[in-house]
């Protein structure tokens, strides 16, 4: 059977800062996302399977896809842990705010390792993740190839 890869989008909110940088991502601001998702495998060939002909139904990704990345960073800010944005998180975790503390710069091109991390986890046996690519804007992204990380 044929290797395939099979491809989900997913789309967020979510604010952080950069802190250190010297542009205007130092502040708290915010973008809309786009994540996605490509793994690869190949189709069931079980006839009497449910998911026959399929590598992964596309629910099951958007469950484990969701679980993982979508529902915890939502609406969420991320800020660095190690950082004095810390008593700022405090104060707003204080008003109620969903703040996510990270032990890493949330960059896009820290938050992709850290969704790659998370998805390869959640993904049933026999399939891979082949890549991820991140647009925090309509012009900028990242991506993350399973091929480069070996």
């Amino acid at each position: 059977m044929s290797t395939i890869r099979v491809t989900k989008q997913f789309t967020f909110e979510t604010a952080h800062a950069l802190y250190g940088y010297d542009g205007k991502c130092k502040n708290v601001h915010g973008h809309s996302y786009k994540l996605s998702v490509t793994v690869i495998g190949t189709p069931i060939s079980d006839p009497n399977n449910v998911k026959y002909g399929m590598v992964i139904d596309f629910g099951d990704l958007k469950k484990i896809v969701n679980k993982e990345v979508v529902d915890v960073f939502d609406h969420a800010t991320i800020l660095n842990k190690n950082t004095p944005h810390l008593e700022l998180a405090n104060h707003l975790i204080g008003l109620g705010h969903n703040i996510i503390l990270v032990d890493y710069q949330p960059s896009s091109e820290m938050m992709i390792l850290d969704f790659a991390a998370k998805i390869k986890a959640q993904l049933p046996e026999g399939l891979s993740l082949h890549s991820l690519k991140l647009q925090e804007t309509e012009t900028c992204y990242a991506e993350w190839f399973a091929s480069d990380n070996l």
